[in-house]
């Protein structure tokens, strides 16, 4: 189990402010069970939804910017993990561009690779493994996105999300699986020890000048979209 529990230079969980995060929130004073939830809740909640400048920065970066999507948020989900003592791995795939959809608009939609880099963690917990997805969205937004959507009943593709009941998707954590973009994956690349091993296999594939104008634009108006439907107020 060692593999899973080691520090890397992404997962780079001996920072400072990663551990006074963890003595702050006093989550190795709780069973394990209680741990992983914490910590699944707070990485899901306290990290807003939103894309960061690439998938290869390491953990202490997530926490500082305090927003990610799935392969940075699952970075520092397995960093807080392994600081904490449950062991943990990376699943990677790529999904449809359609998730997106929504969330990227007009020429960012349009420009965006159809097959958009993946991950979730899994969890060593019991003698078993879990898998873990549902951490992606918050809470407030993935809720507001329920209110826009009211009408939909059944299966919903965009905005971050591809479930079969987008009612009442599995995203909160009690010795089960979470899932909130699965059944956008159309490639699996398989299960990775840290996030670096699989980061240096596969990536999201884009050319220079996507990457720069990704970086410096097109995130920047998903963000703002995002933020459009956290902060909106729905009666």
């Amino acid at each position: 189990m060692e593999k899973y529990l080691e520090e890397t230079q992404m997962l780079d969980y001996s920072h400072k402010s990663i551990q006074e995060l963890i003595k702050n929130r006093k989550w190795q004073a709780l069973d394990e069970f209680n741990r992983i939830k914490k910590i699944y809740n707070y990485v899901r909640d306290e990290i807003a939804f939103g894309y960061n400048i690439d998938d290869n920065i390491p953990a202490t970066k997530v926490l500082s910017d305090g927003y990610g999507q799935c392969n940075t948020k699952g970075t520092l989900f397995m960093a807080l993990l392994r600081a904490c003592g449950i062991p943990c791995r990376v699943h990677g795939f790529t999904i449809d561009k359609k998730l997106q959809r929504g969330a990227m608009t007009g020429i960012v939609y349009k420009s965006a690779p159809k097959n958009i880099f993946h991950s979730w963690v899994e969890i060593l917990f019991e003698e078993k493994w879990y898998e873990l997805e549902a951490f992606i969205l918050d809470s407030r937004y993935l809720k507001n996105l329920q209110k826009i959507h009211s009408d939909c009943v059944g299966a919903f593709c965009g905005y971050g999300v591809a479930v079969h009941d987008f009612a009442n998707p599995t995203i909160d954590w009690n010795r089960n699986n979470t899932y909130i973009q699965r059944e956008g994956i159309n490639q699996d690349f398989g299960i990775y020890d840290s996030p670096d091993e699989l980061l240096e296999e596969h990536c999201q594939e884009m050319g220079m000048l996507k990457r720069f104008l990704y970086r410096h634009l097109g995130r920047h108006l998903m963000n703002k979209n995002i933020k459009k439907i956290r902060n909106k107020t729905i009666r």
